[in-house]
């Protein structure tokens, strides 16, 4: 199995990859200022882009005039631009963001947080769809369907997307204040229009605009234009910086870990939004730039820069770096891919004048509902167990109840003490049997340990036919067989418990990992 190098760089590891080690706090702060970032500029941008959003409100202007202060830093997160703002983690992330902001802020040194809505990203089948779970515990799941390949800012919000929600909520099992309190969140989200993004974003704002959280989005004019001179040095040497992440990629392999990135021959960090509208790769050949429809000059490029800024976007090599051009970055609240990105990135930052930022991994919660909350209990298991595995926690906890020896824990134990004792002996009359010993015992408790596994699963599947236990179970933490926060929407949790778990989310320390009961 590979090694993962999220949970290397957490546990301490691959310095050499990274300019902070994990929780670095200190050093984060300790980062130089940088003279040449117009910090009254980036305001103004976002001001303008919050006024054509409909979001600029007195949350909106405390946060424009911390972030004006010459010497005010960021602490940044991101995610696509999902359904109804898109699974759980979406909202996490910027809740984490906003809470090590607010731990990190001083007076003399602010310090805002920001979401980075990635309105540039074209992969619609990743954000198209969104699950959510009524009272009644049943799945809603809803699907958008959008256009492929355009970039998620350019794709109009749709009246009848809008309709799809509403007749959700209709049918949604929920107490009807809390739901009608989610639906005014959605209504006003999608009431000025605007891109699928927007709606997005909207939505961000509107959950954590109050805990300080300033969202952007990068596709607007006023900040295209700011990230500008980024994108020029880029083109000025363009396989720059896809070099140094080959460069990353190879030592990741030699020390044992799967690269993230990987750039062919070729091969830029750099997307070109085309005349039909199509987000396409740009490539270098024989000293010229194309993608799969056309050929680029140089001068053509910079044509297009100079023209309309928001047409030439970073790939995920480069995103980061033109995120911390564009803002002066304290830390980077992140994913666990996010920080495969990042092993593969601290040697690009230099070529834009830059220090790679902290990354800070992300707050993770699965919220427990009470009567999820009691049956684990009941069963003597975590969240995360049943994730892993659930027939098995399940069949187990019932094999403890019916007192099933064949299944308790401990009897393989036992059973390889006796093979040991029975080899010894053998050992002692024929030592030439010493190796058939083992093997025999070898083989005996690999098939004993799977007729168990058999025997729980089998348990298991019985009690759910009776009962529905682990349905249900599943229905909470694993959605589409996807733990719970990689796939079901913020959304539910407002929806059948008021604003409860949103305080209860921004009552955590930052960076906070474990499983939440919901009273």
């Amino acid at each position: 199995m590979a090694r993962s190098v999220a949970a290397e760089f957490q546990a301490g590891g691959l310095g050499e990859f990274f300019r902070l080690p994990h929780g670095e706090l200190d050093g984060a702060r300790t980062r130089s200022p940088r003279p040449e970032l117009d910090h009254t500029a980036l305001a103004e941008a976002l001001r303008a882009y919050h006024a054509d959003l409909g979001t600029l409100d007195a949350s909106v202007e405390f946060l424009l005039t911390r972030l004006a202060h010459p010497a005010s830093r960021v602490v940044v997160t991101g995610q696509q631009a999902g359904a109804l703002s898109g699974p759980a983690y979406s909202v996490h992330k910027g809740a984490d963001a906003a809470l090590l902001a607010r731990r990190l802020d001083t007076e003399d040194a602010p310090v805002v947080a920001v979401y980075w809505v990635a309105s540039q990203d074209h992969d619609a089948a990743e954000v198209a769809s969104t699950t959510l779970l009524d009272h009644a515990e049943t799945l809603h799941h809803l699907s958008f369907d959008l256009p492929q390949g355009r970039p998620i800012g350019r794709v109009s919000w749709q009246g009848e997307w809008t309709a799809q929600a509403m007749a959700l909520l209709d049918r949604f099992e929920a107490p009807p204040e809390h739901v009608q309190r989610v639906r005014a969140r959605i209504e006003q989200a999608v009431r000025a229009g605007g891109s699928y993004a927007d709606v997005f974003a909207r939505l961000i704002h509107s959950l954590l605009s109050p805990a300080g959280l300033l969202v952007l989005d990068p596709l607007h004019p006023a900040l295209a234009r700011l990230m500008a001179p980024a994108l020029a040095r880029e083109l000025d040497d363009p396989l720059a910086s896809s070099a140094r992440i080959e460069d990353a990629a190879r030592r990741l392999e030699g020390a044992g870990f799967t690269p993230q990135l990987r750039r062919p021959a070729g091969a830029t960090n750099l997307f070109l939004e085309e005349d039909d509208g199509g987000r396409r790769l740009l490539r270098v050949e024989g000293g010229r730039f194309q993608t799969e429809t056309r050929i680029y000059s140089a001068a053509d490029l910079r044509s297009v820069l100079e023209g309309d800024p928001s047409r030439i976007t970073p790939a995920a090599g480069l995103r980061p770096i033109i995120q911390d051009t564009l803002l002066p970055t304290l830390a980077f609240v992140v994913g666990p891919g996010e920080i495969a990105y990042g092993a593969q990135l601290r040697e690009v930052y230099p070529l834009h004048g830059l220090e790679q930022p902290l990354l800070w991994p992300r707050l993770s919660v699965t919220w427990l509902e009470p009567n999820v909350a009691r049956l684990l209990r009941r069963l003597g298991a975590s969240a995360a167990q049943l994730q892993a595995d659930p027939e098995g926690v399940l069949g187990r906890a019932l094999a403890r109840e019916r007192q099933a020896g064949a299944l308790a824990d401990g009897v393989l134990d036992s059973l390889s003490r006796q093979f040991e004792t029975l080899s010894s002996e053998l050992a002692a009359l024929d030592p030439t049997l010493v190796g058939a010993a083992e093997r025999t015992r070898t083989r005996s408790l690999a098939r004993l340990s799977h007729l168990q596994t058999l025997a729980t699963r089998a348990l298991a599947r019985q009690e759910d036919d009776r009962s529905g236990q682990l349905g249900r179970l599943r229905a909470h933490l694993l959605p589409g067989g996807v733990p719970q926060e990689r796939e079901m929407n913020f959304l539910t949790f407002l929806l059948k418990h008021g604003d409860t778990p949103l305080e209860l989310l921004l009552g955590l320390e930052p960076g906070w990992r474990g499983e939440l009961v919901i009273p």
